[in-house]
C-alpha cells in the first residue's frame, strides 16, 4: 500500500482535484469503472466539481456505464433527507456525462439484516466471479470520532471478516439503522481516497495519520492490501499534522 496526503487551501480547491482523480481512475479502468460513494458533505462537493471534469465515463463514446455503489446507507426512504443514494440521485448522478451509470441502491422496506444481505447479493452479482468485490475507487469520509462508512469506534463490526455488507442497528450517530461495507471490502479496493475538511477534524486526523494506537480508529484500519490510499485535506483539517504533506496552492 502507498499513502499520499494532499493538502489544499480550502474545499474550493480540493473539490476539482478530487474530481480529477475520479476522472483519471475512470479513464484508466480499462473497462467498467466501479465507484463507491459516501454521503454527507461529499455529495455537494462531487455534484459541484465532478461533471465538469468528465469527458464521459471511461473516456468518451462507446464507454461502458459506470457501476456506482454506496459505501454505507441509512435505512430511510430514498426521498428522505438522510438518504445517501437519494441525495446522489437528486444532485449528481443525472448530471454525469456519457452512458447512464448502473446504480446499486438499497431495497427499501427491509429489516437491517435483510437489507445488508440483499445489498451483498447485488454486489456479488455486479462483481460476478470475484470472491471479494474489488472497487476501482472508494471515496470515504471520516467523522470527528474517527468513524468511516458506518464503522464506529469500538463497534463489533470492526472485527467482521466474513460479510461484505453488514447491518448496524445501534449507530451512535442517527439514524440508528444502517448498512455498511465492511473492512475487507474497503481494503480490497484498488484506490481509496479519504476526504476531510474543517478544523473539527484536525485532532482525529493526527491520531489516524500519526498515531500507532493498539486499538486503531475505524478510519485508521483502512489500509488497502495492494491498492493506493489518498487523503485529501484542507489546511484547517491538516493543521495539527507533522508528517510530510503534499501542499497544493491556488492555481
Amino acid at each position: 500500500m502507498s499513502r499520499r496526503v494532499s493538502v489544499f487551501p480550502s474545499p474550493q480547491e480540493l473539490g476539482p482535484a478530487l474530481a480529477q482523480l475520479v476522472a483519471q481512475r475512470a479513464a484508466g479502468s480499462g473497462g467498467r469503472f466501479s465507484l463507491g460513494l459516501s454521503g454527507g458533505s461529499l455529495v455537494a462537493l462531487l455534484a459541484r466539481d465532478l461533471p465538469a471534469a468528465l469527458p464521459g465515463p471511461g473516456g468518451g463514446d462507446g464507454a461502458e456505464p459506470w457501476l456506482v455503489a454506496f459505501c454505507d446507507e441509512r435505512l430511510v426512504p430514498p426521498e428522505h433527507p438522510e438518504s445517501t443514494s437519494g441525495a446522489y440521485e437528486a444532485q449528481l448522478l443525472p448530471r454525469l456525462p456519457g452512458p447512464k451509470p448502473r446504480v446499486l441502491t438499497v431495497t427499501p422496506g427491509l429489516s437491517p439484516h435483510d437489507a445488508a444481505a440483499d445489498y451483498a447479493a447485488k454486489l456479488r452479482e455486479a462483481f460476478r466471479g470475484a470472491s471479494m468485490p474489488v472497487f476501482d475507487l472508494l471515496i470515504l469520509g471520516v467523522g470527528p470520532d474517527g468513524h468511516t462508512c458506518s464503522l464506529f469506534p469500538d463497534h463489533p463490526l470492526l472485527k467482521e471478516e466474513e460479510k461484505i455488507v453488514a447491518a448496524i442497528t445501534d449507530s451512535p450517530k442517527p439514524p440508528p439503522e444502517r448498512i455498511t461495507l465492511t473492512l475487507p471490502v474497503l481494503n480490497a479496493a484498488r484506490t481509496v481516497v479519504f476526504v476531510a475538511t474543517g478544523g473539527g477534524k484536525a485532532a482525529v486526523l493526527k491520531r489516524i495519520l500519526e498515531g500507532a494506537e493498539q486499538n486503531p480508529l475505524p478510519a485508521a484500519r483502512v489500509q488497502p492490501h495492494t491498492g493506493q490510499l489518498h487523503w485529501f485535506l484542507d489546511e484547517a483539517a491538516a493543521a495539527e499534522l507533522s508528517i510530510p504533506l503534499e501542499k497544493h496552492s491556488v492555481l
